[in-house]
């Protein structure tokens, strides 16, 4: 699958442009609890390949959530490591001479994790003499869920620990049609899990996952969307007070109450989904972030677009969780295209809206 084929802009070519030769980008990555550093080739006529894509993933302790300082402390631990893991897999000996552009997040995220991983593409840039692009993190995983399923021009459903979005393109901004008002419906699994005391080993969403498979009751939970617009504080509010009763009763199970928590939260993200597909006339759904990685939701968006006569496009684990790769995608698209972040601008900032990045490489 190449750029153009999704309906990127060809890219430019003639002095100084990219379109005659093959661009190198690294990406790193690391807004949250993960930290990882991709690296990617795009050839001249938009194809690419990753070449490398380790990452290291800070797990908390069963009960707890992952604080910022902590989890700056474990990406500065790793991010040097894993640049020589990524040069090392992509069989890049000389970087300074095989690197042309260095990406990284510039948000939205955690602001110590963020800058850790700032101070080391600042670091990079610097050593090798590379120019540098800040990247949005939800444009990030846009482009990637793009360019891995060849959806050209979907709906975007993005649902992740910090972040939930139904995305539509148009006039070159992905725009916002419907997002939570409260907390993101990654965060809701989270806190959910911690109030049951789920381990956070290898994610609190997976444990639920697996979890629910094995409940048969469904238990009615707060079922909030306001338009476009969903709320997740009322469930927790309700497990928190009525749901450890419940169990310790004996009205229901674990399992139970994670079947229930999925089947609501998820009934929700359909419903909002296909109403911005109807409204856009799209017959494509893209599901990114890493709650996009959970079956059930896929089965479930999957049922809704068929009765509309449209498709779904999802990915695993390697890339709808966070990771350097999806970086370098968005990176090496706005590079392409003549996007540079100047030393002086290379801040991070807790709160990027996927809708303040003007996409340069689509038409």
């Amino acid at each position: 699958m190449s750029g153009t084929d999704i309906g990127n802009l060809p890219i430019p070519t003639g002095e100084g442009a990219f379109g005659d030769r093959p661009c190198v980008a690294i990406g790193i990555e690391g807004s949250a609890n993960k930290v990882g550093v991709g690296v990617l080739r795009y050839t001249p006529d938009g194809g690419y390949e990753i070449l490398a894509n380790p990452r290291k993933t800070y797990v908390a302790p069963a009960g707890q959530g992952f604080l910022p300082r902590e989890t700056a402390w474990h990406h500065q631990r790793h991010i040097a490591a894993l640049v020589r893991q990524a040069l090392s897999e992509a069989g890049i000996d000389d970087p300074k001479a095989s690197v042309d552009v260095i990406c990284f997040t510039k948000g939205p995220g955690m602001g110590g994790p963020l800058r850790s991983c700032a101070v080391c593409a600042r670091t990079l840039a610097l050593l090798w003499d590379k120019p540098l692009v800040g990247v949005n993190h939800c444009v990030g995983h846009i482009e990637m869920g793009r360019v891995a399923t060849g959806a050209s021009d979907p709906v975007v459903l993005y649902v992740s620990g910090g972040n939930t979005q139904v995305i539509a393109y148009a006039q070159r901004r992905y725009c916002i049609f419907g997002e939570t008002i409260d907390i993101a419906i990654g965060n809701c699994l989270d806190r959910f899990a911690r109030t049951l005391g789920l381990s956070n080993d290898p994610s609190p969403g997976y444990n639920i996952e697996q979890l629910a498979k094995q409940g048969s009751k469904y238990i009615e939970l707060p079922y909030v969307v306001k338009g476009m617009d969903v709320s997740f504080s009322g469930i927790l509010s309700f497990v928190e007070q009525e749901g450890k009763k419940g169990i310790k009763a004996g009205e229901y199970t674990k399992e139970d109450l994670c079947y229930s928590l999925q089947e609501t939260i998820f009934a929700m993200m359909v419903e909002i989904t296909e109403r911005a597909m109807a409204h856009c006339g799209q017959t494509t759904v893209l599901i990114v972030g890493g709650v996009g990685c959970n079956k059930r939701l896929q089965e479930m968006m999957t049922i809704m677009a068929e009765e509309r006569g449209a498709r779904v496009c999802a990915m695993d684990e390697r890339y709808c969780i966070d990771n350097g790769a999806m970086i370098a995608q968005a990176g090496i698209l706005a590079f392409q295209h003549g996007q540079r972040t100047a030393m002086a601008d290379t801040w991070c900032t807790q709160r990027y809206r996927t809708d303040a990045t003007t996409i340069t490489w689509r038409p």
